[in-house]
């Protein structure tokens, strides 16, 4: 059967995955790219995103590049989407990505609000599912062909799969930034370690990456 897998997923030291105050202008609130920096740096991003040369290799590279590998389908939460809440008011609003955005796959995005599905450039299609966690799996795993289902967050949705026990291998990175508030990973995890073979390793970015991998 395909895994599930988290990939490039930062939290700070106090343990918060998104800033506090998310808007169209700020899609991760006042935490702003801080969680992200170590990422868009690499090679890998900058060619993925802005078709650039150079950038950051080494391990942070090497990761960033593994999430890519193998994935058939994504499954996000809705802030990740966009920042509107409740009924939605503006189905034009496409995300933050523009008309090609980087996943190349079908997206199940999490909401009690579904709408139309959006289709664009470079294979991603959106669908809009009100559906709990054991069900977008599935209709992902459909979707994906064989292929792994990535759990692209927010860390609301992350902390719901890990808490389904849903999820098989997940990359952490600790970023060395202190947020103060806004949307923590871990609460109600407790022993979530036992579940899984942890490793570490500390990036000459000062980032150090945790990865998860089911026992």
């Amino acid at each position: 059967m395909s895994r599930v897998r988290v990939h490039n997923f930062g939290v700070s030291l106090d343990g918060y995955a998104t800033g506090d105050g998310q808007s169209l202008e700020a899609p991760f609130g006042h935490a702003g790219s801080r969680l992200l920096d170590w990422a868009l740096g690499t090679r890998t991003f900058r060619e993925m995103i802005h078709g650039q040369s150079g950038g950051s290799t080494g391990v942070d590279d090497a990761l960033a590049a593994s999430s890519f590998q193998g994935i058939g389908a994504e499954i996000m939460g809705r802030n990740k989407f966009g920042p509107q809440r409740g009924p939605w008011q503006d189905e034009e609003w496409r995300g933050w990505w523009g008309d090609n955005p980087p996943f190349h796959t079908p997206v199940f995005v999490l909401t009690h609000h579904p709408r139309p599905s959006i289709e664009l450039e470079g294979g991603t299609t959106f669908y809009f599912v009100d559906a709990p966690p054991e069900e977008a799996l599935r209709r992902a795993r459909e979707a994906a062909g064989g292929l792994d289902v990535r759990i692209g967050g927010g860390p609301t949705t992350v902390r719901e799969f890990l808490a389904g026990d849903l999820i098989d291998f997940m990359h952490v990175a600790v970023v060395p930034v202190v947020l103060g508030r806004g949307v923590r990973l871990w609460e109600g995890l407790e022993g979530l370690e036992e579940r899984f073979e942890v490793e570490s390793t500390v990036a000459p970015s000062g980032v150090t990456h945790l990865t998860f991998t089911r026992r």
